[in-house]
C-alpha cells in the first residue's frame, strides 16, 4: 500500500494531518448529505466511517514499520536474522526502522561469527587431540615403539593444544573487557633479541634477522608487546619458504615506536588484508595458507596481536609489498592507561 506521509520528517505533524483530514472528511460528508436532503442520523455514521477509512490509508505508513519490527523481533527470537523492515519514512519511526535494520544486520553477523568460531574451535581442538590419541594408541598397542621421535611428535601436538587454549583464554579477556596495561620503559633492542631467540629456538631451521637502532627505548606493556611480536614472528616463520629469512625491524617515528615483521612467503592479497586480523578468518587459499591451520597455526595469533595493539591505542596493518608479507605495528609514545582501571579476569 502507498505511504503518502513518508516524506514528512515529524510524526507529530503526521498525527496532526491525519486528525485534520479526518475532521474535514467528516464535515464534507455531512454537508454533502445535507445538500442531498439526508438527515444527520444518516450522514453522521457514514461520515465517521469515511473519515476512518481515510485515516487508515494515511496512517498505514506510520504504523506498518512498527508491525514489521514486531514480526522481525519474533523471528529473531527463533534464530532467524534475515527479516528486514521497509524503512521509507523520514520521521522518528523511519529512523527507528533504519536502526532496527542495522541491528539485525549486526546480530546476523555476530551469529555467523559465533557459529564459525564454535566450528573452528572444535576443529582446532579435535586435530591435535586426534593426532595425540593415535600416537598414544600405537605406542600402547605396541605398533610403534616409544622412540624419542614418536614422543616428540606427541609433545608437539600437546604444545599445539596448549597454545590454542592460551589464545582462547586471551580472547575471553577481550570479550569480557578485562585487560590491564602495565607500561614501563623497554630497551627495544634487548626485547627484540629475546623474542627472536624464543622464536628461533622453536624453529631452528629458520633464519630470523633483527634490525634495531641501538639505544632505542619505548614505553609499553612488555608482556602485551611480546604477544604482538611473537605472534607476528610465528605467522611469518610458519609461512616463509625454507632458507628465506624473516626480518624484524624497529625504529622511532613521530607517532612512537614502529615495528615491522617481513617474510618472503605467499603474501596476502590486498582485498583480504583487513580480514586477516579477524578470528579464524578464512578467505582464499592464499589467505588460508597464511593464517589457517597449516604448520600448527590456530588462526588466532593475528587477532590477539591486534587486540594487544589496540590496548596500546596503536595501529597494526598489512603493508603493500612486491613480494612476501610485511606487517607494521605502531605503538604511540605514551599508551593510554585507561585499561588499568578495568577489573582483572
Amino acid at each position: 500500500m502507498p505511504r503518502p506521509l513518508d516524506p514528512l520528517r515529524s510524526i507529530k505533524v503526521k498525527f496532526g494531518i491525519v486528525a485534520a483530514v479526518m475532521a474535514c472528511t467528516a464535515i464534507l460528508m455531512v454537508l454533502w448529505g445535507y445538500v442531498l436532503d439526508f438527515r444527520a442520523r444518516q450522514t453522521l455514521p457514514v461520515a465517521v466511517l469515511g473519515s476512518l477509512v481515510v485515516a487508515q490509508l494515511l496512517a498505514h505508513g506510520m504504523t506498518a514499520p512498527l508491525r514489521e519490527m514486531t514480526a522481525a523481533a519474533k523471528a529473531m527470537a527463533r534464530g532467524d536474522y534475515s527479516r528486514r523492515v521497509r524503512a521509507t519514512s523520514r520521521d522518528e519511526v523511519g529512523e527507528l526502522a533504519h536502526a532496527f535494520n542495522r541491528m539485525a544486520t549486526d546480530l546476523a553477523e555476530v551469529e555467523r561469527q559465533r557459529r564459525e568460531f564454535v566450528a573452528n574451535v572444535s576443529h582446532e581442538l579435535r586435530t591435535p587431540i586426534s593426532a595425540l590419541r593415535a600416537v598414544l594408541e600405537n605406542v600402547a598397542d605396541g605398533v610403534t615403539p616409544a622412540t624419542p621421535q614418536v614422543l616428540e611428535s606427541a609433545l608437539e601436538q600437546t604444545e599445539r593444544l596448549g597454545r590454542l587454549i592460551t589464545q582462547l583464554l586471551d580472547l575471553s579477556r577481550v570479550d569480557a573487557g578485562a585487560a590491564r596495561l602495565d607500561v614501563s620503559e623497554i630497551d627495544v633492542a634487548a626485547f627484540i633479541g629475546d623474542v627472536t631467540a624464543e622464536a628461533g629456538a622453536g624453529r631452528p631451521g629458520c633464519e630470523i634477522r633483527a634490525d634495531v637502532i641501538p639505544g632505542l627505548h619505548a614505553v609499553a606493556d612488555r608482556d602485551r608487546l611480546h604477544q604482538v611480536v611473537a605472534n607476528l614472528l610465528d605467522n611469518a616463520v610458519r609461512h616463509s619458504p625454507p632458507g628465506a629469512p624473516v626480518t624484524v625491524t624497529a625504529r622511532p617515528s613521530d607517532e612512537g615506536l614502529v615495528l615491522e615483521v617481513a617474510d618472503e612467503g605467499p603474501g596476502i592479497p590486498p582485498s583480504e588484508r583487513a580480514r586477516v586480523f579477524e578470528r579464524f578468518s578464512m578467505g582464499t587459499a592464499t589467505q588460508a595458507a597464511r593464517i589457517g591451520t597449516p604448520g600448527g597455526g590456530t588462526g588466532l595469533g593475528l587477532a590477539i596481536a591486534r587486540w594487544a595493539v589496540d590496548l596500546h591505542d596503536g595501529d597494526i596493518r598489512v603493508l603493500n609489498t612486491v613480494r612476501g608479507c610485511r606487517i607494521r605495528v605502531t605503538i604511540p609514545r605514551r599508551p593510554s592507561t585507561e585499561a588499568d582501571d578495568l577489573p582483572q579476569p
